[in-house]
């Protein structure tokens, strides 16, 4: 008989809790828009939000991007498993264990049209705000997302876009 180690181990994706996904773009050092995702957890995990952290955390250092480090350059990394579709003003990110989309404006799709690629920032801090569905007031959203204890907690992959083509 086999066991699997601990570490190896799958977990169940209810430990992540509720995740989001926002997109927003704004002006980048060269003048240009950037086009940006930024994905986390309500913490809403079975086990609280420490725990939903943990799991995120887990989930992101297994697909090779590391909270905390450097900016992962997924052009430089063709075998990243992370990857980034737009499709019908929808911005759709796949990882192992993970398949998440939100809907995109005309503004962020045209950065990313300019680009080639968005920048996906992934926290493992938990959103503090209200659950999915409600409008989000853009002080609340720039406040989590630009704070020290947001960045330094999260994984940056900036993320080459794909498309369907007919």
């Amino acid at each position: 008989m086999t066991t699997t180690p601990p570490e190896t181990r799958p977990f169940p994706t209810s430990d992540l809790g509720t995740l989001v996904m926002m997109a927003w773009s704004g002006e980048a050092a060269d003048g240009k828009d950037m086009p940006y995702l930024l994905a986390c957890t309500l913490g809403d995990a079975p086990e609280g939000p420490e725990a939903a952290s943990a799991a995120v955390g887990k989930m992101l250092t297994d697909a090779g991007l590391p909270v905390g480090g450097e900016l992962v350059d997924g052009h430089l990394k063709p075998s990243l498993p992370v990857s980034l579709l737009v499709v019908a003003g929808q911005a759709v990110v796949t990882m192992p264990r993970l398949n998440a989309q939100c809907t995109v404006g005309e503004e962020w799709l045209a950065a990313v049209a300019g680009r080639g690629y968005a920048c996906l920032i992934f926290t493992t801090r938990p959103w503090p705000g209200e659950a999915p569905g409600t409008t989000v007031a853009r002080e609340e959203f720039t406040e989590f997302a630009t704070a020290d204890a947001t960045l330094e907690a999260a994984a940056r992959v900036v993320l080459p876009a794909r498309s369907l083509r007919g």
